[in-house]
């Protein structure tokens, strides 16, 4: 099983990244996907979540802000994120879940700094 994000950058406030995260090893279709971060010294937050049906659920600080998709046919899944935040800092991770198996990424970092 492999969780790999990639597209984490440094970027100035306003800014725009889009996160990606390639999935392979198990059914991803199944599989909720989600974008979890942690900024230095806090403890994980939940962002966005896409289940398998394609539904989605954003944290209260994202929502507005970030776009979670998926691509079952790539078993990719994506985070857009816009006017981003110097508070939006953190290393951002990738997270499988269903029933009682989950899946995590090791990380990208993103960094909003002018």
């Amino acid at each position: 099983v492999q969780l790999v994000e990639s597209g984490g950058d440094l970027v100035q406030p306003g800014g725009s990244l889009r996160l990606s995260c390639a999935a392979s090893g198990f059914s991803f279709w199944r599989y909720s996907m989600n974008w979890v971060r942690q900024a230095p010294g806090k403890e994980r937050e939940f962002v966005a979540g896409i289940s398998s049906d394609g539904s989605t659920n954003y944290g209260g600080s994202v929502k507005g802000r970030f776009t979670i998709s998926r691509d079952n046919d790539k078993n990719m899944v994506y985070l857009q994120m816009n006017s981003l935040k110097p508070e939006d800092t953190a290393v951002y991770y990738c997270w499988a879940v269903w029933t009682a198996k989950d899946y995590w990424g090791q990380g990208t970092q993103v960094t909003v700094s002018s």
